[in-house]
């Protein structure tokens, strides 16, 4: 689920370059959605290479966080972080 169209999404990704952001992300964990490939790749493809894309929200496994990292994002954010990187993710 997303609280954002894709239009909305792209027109608050441009808002935030404009405004000379050094990162766009995702999600804050306000509601009961999360992180999506989707969401990263569209974020990703308008804001273009030089500035951030952060994945955050409802990253609990080595795969989705891969899945993230390949969608666009150069950062991420998850409460597990040290368990994915470690291997040792529930």
């Amino acid at each position: 689920m997303c609280l954002l169209t894709d239009e909305e999404i792209v027109k608050a990704s441009k808002c935030a370059q404009e405004a000379g952001a050094d990162f766009v992300k995702t999600s804050t964990g306000f509601s009961t959605g999360g992180a999506t490939v989707h969401a990263v790749k569209l974020m990703r493809k308008t804001v273009g290479p030089d500035m951030g894309v952060k994945a955050a929200g409802g990253i609990h496994t080595s795969e989705e966080m891969n899945e993230m990292i390949e969608a666009g994002a150069n950062r991420i954010g998850a409460s597990a972080g040290v368990k994915l990187l470690s291997g040792e993710e529930s």
